[in-house]
């Protein structure tokens, strides 16, 4: 493992903030100046593929990643685009079979939009 993958990776864990490839970059860049954009990304995916990192397209004009690999949901700040995690206790949901049409189910995850704490209060004022 390279020095700037391992500290990729160092960026990434226990990091709850769902980071961008670029927002990634800009903290790795500050440390290693000379790694490429084209990086982060490469290594990125190959975390993806290695099942590491999840990514997240939750509409907020970005992919991001998400390093926490338990079974969790999302709350997205639809003003500025912050992305939580919301762990809830469900039961199995039940998809209809004749609705599926030859469709095979896997893994399910809801993402609840809405304005945060902190755009609510800057709207409020």
């Amino acid at each position: 493992m390279t020095p700037q993958r391992e500290r990729i990776f160092q960026i990434l864990q226990g990091n709850d903030s769902h980071p961008t490839a670029e927002s990634v970059h800009a903290e790795l860049i500050r440390e290693m100046p000379t790694v490429s954009l084209k990086t982060v990304y490469q290594t990125l995916h190959e975390l993806v593929d290695m099942g590491e990192i999840s990514p997240l397209d939750l509409g907020t004009g970005s992919s991001r990643f998400d390093p926490n690999q338990s079974v969790h949901h999302h709350l997205v700040c639809t003003r500025c685009h912050a992305v939580r995690d919301l762990y809830l206790e469900m039961g199995e949901i039940q998809i209809p079979t004749d609705q599926l049409g030859g469709f095979e189910a896997g893994v399910a995850e809801i993402t609840f939009r809405g304005l945060c704490a902190d755009c609510r209060a800057k709207i409020s004022k």
